[in-house]
């Protein structure tokens, strides 16, 4: 049986962590509830920017009457021979397995797309040093370059996500923007964790180019939480107090939807066809945004309920060794005694 003083120490050593994750979990669930709030704040302008697309789309000529051709190049869908797949896990570990999930996730959807060159774009750090341990870093594929089929990380993000800013959305989707547009790529894809509630997550592959349908997301995979993760996460959030329902916006979004289906004649400074072509390139960027910004919440509702089941699992190992150092220290007490009765006996 080990010895009192150790039990004592390791009960000490892990009262320390208890302390420490449950600090962790209380950090996580205020940054969920701000990442919560940031996802909700940028959701109107995302959507009217759909709605005026939308209404854009019944005024202007975006397909050719002759050939049926788009004549926006971000509509114009051809054979996939080079596709980029942005990765969107974690800058830190303490997650449990939200950052494996993901690149699980990335692996299948590689797997999917066996004999195409394939470009990755890894943001956040866990994702970067899994992709380097094997992938080739590589620069980007050019319309002139040529090579055999392959799989290359072409780009590197990190610390991005501590604080989302649109910025570094429309600028990565700018320079996505411009390599489809050169026919450079065929296809982009991102593969992020979308959150909607802490008892509702899904891993997915959204299609960001081309753009098939204004409006409608195109998901190439998709993978829910399991009922065990569920119920953990709600657990988690029930003890951390918070909410496991978003706010309803349903009849925000209703008021929002009218500008696109109403029939009045809306007049626009420029071209209804100017019009589009300068906004289509937002939308892109505001999928990405959308796509990081449902990110960070996710990760941090699994970091909660990860620190939550830490939390948990050193309550039960304090019980657990305090039980044997009580059993230790009976041990000893009645070891003396017997000792000390058999000692009388023998002066006797």
């Amino acid at each position: 049986m080990a010895n009192i003083l150790d039990i004592r120490r390791r009960i000490r050593s892990v009262t320390n962590t208890r302390q420490i994750t449950k600090a962790m979990k209380m950090v996580s669930a205020a940054k969920l509830r701000r990442a919560q709030e940031r996802a909700l704040a940028a959701r109107p302008y995302a959507q009217m920017l759909t709605n005026v697309l939308k209404s854009l789309v019944s005024r202007a000529e975006i397909y050719d009457p002759e050939t049926g051709e788009p004549t926006h190049p971000l509509l114009a869908q051809r054979p996939e021979n080079c596709v980029v797949l942005i990765v969107v896990t974690g800058d830190k570990g303490l997650a449990g397995a939200f950052n494996t999930n993901i690149l699980k996730a990335a692996a299948r959807f590689l797997e999917s797309k066996t004999g195409k060159n394939i470009e990755i774009e890894a943001v956040g750090r866990k994702g970067r040093d899994f992709l380097r341990r094997r992938y080739p870093v590589a620069a980007p594929r050019t319309s002139e370059s040529s090579g055999s089929p392959g799989t290359t990380l072409v780009g590197e993000h990190v610390g991005v996500l501590g604080k989302v800013e649109y910025a570094f959305a429309s600028d990565m989707a700018g320079r996505l923007i411009d390599r489809y547009s050169q026919g450079e790529i065929d296809s982009v894809y991102i593969l992020f964790n979308e959150f909607k509630s802490v008892i509702s997550q899904r891993l997915v592959v959204e299609q960001v180019l081309p753009i098939e349908q204004v409006g409608e997301i195109t998901v190439a995979q998709a993978e829910a939480m399991g009922e065990a993760e569920r119920k953990r996460a709600l657990e988690a959030a029930k003890e951390a107090g918070v909410g496991l329902r978003p706010p309803d916006t349903r009849a925000i979004d209703a008021e929002a939807a009218r500008f696109a289906t109403t029939a009045v004649d809306y007049i626009y400074e420029q071209p209804a066809g100017e019009l589009f072509s300068s906004l289509l390139p937002k939308y892109v960027g505001i999928q990405v945004f959308r796509a990081l910004l449902e990110s960070v919440a996710a990760e941090h509702a699994a970091r909660m309920t990860a620190m939550d089941a830490a939390t948990n699992n050193a309550s039960d190992m304090i019980d657990s060794l305090t039980l044997a150092m009580n059993r230790a220290r009976q041990a000893k007490i009645t070891k003396e005694i017997i000792e000390i009765v058999s000692g009388a006996a023998a002066a006797q």
